[in-house]
């Protein structure tokens, strides 16, 4: 039985667009049998997390990217990164478009695209030009298709026809969707209010404005070979789509910035450099055989889990605090570290208390610690500048 992938898909992070929240569609999606489920935000990833905890909760093939809307008439690109390269960039760019617009907005064009475009592939689905869909072609390494989609009016045979042909001449093939906005039928209604408010009207006066159609809902396989009978290739180029997409969020994980440190020195090395002269200050007469015991078992702690670049940053800015004589102060569960009190970061001694430092950081939760510092309220700017 031919088997189908969706790929043009919004959720509800699409503002005023998708009106089904990632999780109902990928349950949805799972539900029909499809083959995979592509989520693509326009100019966002937002929704790609949920949709991610969702697929991996019920078993569902997630492709996670992005629907990229451009202000030049680049028409718009559904893409999907292969590699966790890829991702980066995609996120990269995404945050240069941001950054130029105000809240809400992205601010993208086509010479951005082709810096950032390495490693995607890409699905174009709004119409444009033989020339600009050759230049995206080349932007996407020859890995880019054409969305079809049926209008569901009386004219779709030829529209998909004059497709065909636009596909053929700029050598980009069609792939069956159906740019869904919502996981079923029954939710059409919802989509015509969020467009009202989108549009800043109301049903009785949107008119034509709104969708002539409920149609932008997952679908069967078999319903998707059914509308798209002409063109079996485009429905199964859906599956060659995904079949290209290697990446998944599962490959992410959390990387901290880097702090600079002496020249060579790692990380590590420097902050036990600095909790071991913070010690000897501490104590004066000589470090207590426990504590020193201590301060060893949680430095090895923080190598095994990567976390000496964070307490460096919360050393150095307790130390610009206090050379600017700022009051400060380390509290919560930090003060349970020996390496903290000895960094100056709390005041708890650990030969006045029985420490437990796996309250404060554990191998089993694998979470970045979370080290509250407290400073003088008329002059915590300084310290944030």
């Amino acid at each position: 039985m031919t088997n189908h992938a969706e790929l043009v898909c919004a959720t509800a992070f699409s503002f005023l667009e998708g009106a089904s929240h990632a999780g109902e569609l990928v349950e949805r999606a799972q539900a029909l049998g499809l083959a995979a489920l592509g989520v693509a935000d326009r100019n966002t990833v937002a929704g790609v997390v949920r949709a991610h905890e969702a697929a991996r909760k019920i078993g569902m093939r997630l492709l996670v990217g992005a629907r990229l809307a451009f202000v030049d008439g680049t028409p718009e690109v559904v893409v999907y990164p292969t590699d966790r390269a890829a991702w980066g960039r995609l996120t990269t760019l995404l945050t240069l478009g941001k950054r130029r617009a105000k809240k809400g907005e992205c601010v993208l064009t086509r010479a951005d695209f082709a810096t950032y475009a390495g490693g995607m592939v890409g699905i174009v689905v709004s119409p444009a030009a033989a020339p600009v869909l050759g230049e995206l072609r080349e932007m996407l390494g020859g890995r880019a298709w054409l969305a079809a989609r049926r209008a569901h009016a009386g004219d779709d045979a030829r529209q998909l026809a004059q497709l065909a042909d636009l596909a053929r001449a700029v050598r980009l093939p069609l792939v069956a969707t159906h740019d869904v906005l919502y996981h079923h039928p029954d939710r059409r209604p919802l989509a015509d209010v969020m467009a009202c408010i989108r549009l800043g009207t109301t049903i009785e006066k949107a008119g034509l404005a709104l969708a002539p159609h409920g149609e932008r809902h997952l679908k069967s396989a078999a319903e998707t070979a059914r509308l798209f009978r002409a063109y079996p290739a485009a429905v199964a180029a859906s599956l060659e789509i995904a079949a290209a997409v290697g990446f998944s969020l599962d490959q992410l994980a959390y990387e901290y910035p880097d702090e600079p440190v002496p020249p060579g020195r790692t990380p590590d090395e420097h902050l036990a450099v600095l909790t071991w002269e913070g010690a000897a200050a501490r104590y004066p007469e000589g470090v207590p055989e426990r504590v020193r015991a201590t301060i060893a078992r949680e430095l090895a702690m923080i190598t095994k889990l990567s976390y000496a670049r964070y307490f460096l940053t919360v050393h150095d800015i307790v130390r610009f605090a206090r050379e600017q004589g700022i009051l400060c102060q380390g509290r919560g569960s930090a003060a349970n570290s020996a390496v903290c009190f000895a960094l100056g970061i709390t005041a708890v001694d650990p030969t006045e208390i029985d420490l437990l430092f796996e309250r404060f950081v554990s191998a089993e939760r694998r979470e970045p610690p979370d080290i509250d510092v407290d400073f003088e309220h008329e002059r915590r700017e300084e310290v944030i500048q």
